[in-house]
């Protein structure tokens, strides 16, 4: 953890992965949190939460002398997937779902008293787009649906009241939006830059109400190297410097 800032980690599927890519979420994260936190990606496509336990220790060992200050986990999309006759593929059960994300809840809970951890629960599909655009002869026939979707969402949100942990309802914040089918989405699965500004809106809102001591939303947090200093732009004025540390202006987007 150079400079010492608190360390944010995503963590799951190409949810995550992706995170970056085509106006991410996880890349709007970077940019809000820049000299604040720094955010570490560990997204993995095609994973499920039983690969996600297989790595829990690597990804996240309680050894390590620096441990996350928050952890966003996302997994469900592919555990949700309709299960293939040969035994093989993502599908996992509901029910071994959700002792999964249990495991994975309490091991990132174990770090340090200080890790703090946020779930996101599935967001809805288009399943036409979706049938459209991942015709393939490589791969068989991958069967979602959004009803699926919508019980491993219940299913994780359950969870996290449950155990007392952070979630963001991504079935439901999506579809509050009238035209999320089109809006949200670059393949009727992943997320399009409309859907990831959902994503980004809710964890700010979790963030920003959580009772965390130390506080992690943005705007609580100290900004790494804000002095003023007389390297810093010079005014209108001609006689002082302008300290630009806090400036938001550059963002398209005023996050709260």
């Amino acid at each position: 953890m150079l400079g010492g800032r608190p360390l944010f980690v995503l963590f799951g599927s190409s949810i995550v992965q992706y995170s970056f890519s085509n106006g991410g979420w996880g890349a709007a994260l970077a940019d809000i949190y820049a000299r604040k936190a720094d955010i570490l990606l560990r997204g993995y496509i095609g994973w499920n939460t039983r690969r996600a336990l297989q790595v829990m220790d690597k990804v996240f060992p309680k050894v390590s002398p620096v441990q996350p200050s928050l952890v966003i986990v996302y997994f469900g999309g592919n555990d949700s997937i309709a299960a293939h006759s040969s035994g093989l593929g993502p599908h996992v059960p509901l029910d071994e779902y959700i002792d999964n994300m249990r495991k994975i809840a309490e091991h990132l809970k174990s770090l340090s008293e200080k890790t703090r951890v946020i779930f996101l629960s599935c967001p809805p599909l288009n399943e036409e787009m979706l049938r459209t655009s991942t015709s393939s002869t490589i791969l068989s026939e991958i069967v979602r649906t959004n009803e699926t979707c919508r019980l491993y969402s219940d299913a994780c949100v359950a969870l996290c009241k449950e155990m007392n942990l952070k979630v963001v309802d991504l079935w439901h914040a999506m579809q509050r939006r009238e035209d999320w089918m089109t809006a949200c989405f670059t393949d009727g699965l992943h997320l399009s830059e409309e859907g990831s500004n959902i994503v980004v809106e809710e964890i700010l809102k979790v963030l920003k109400e959580a009772d965390w001591d130390p506080c992690l939303h943005w705007k609580a947090m100290p900004t790494e190297f804000a002095e003023d200093s007389p390297y810093d732009l010079v005014s209108s004025s001609g006689d002082a410097t302008v300290n630009p540390s806090e400036w938001t202006i550059h963002r398209k987007i005023p996050w709260d």
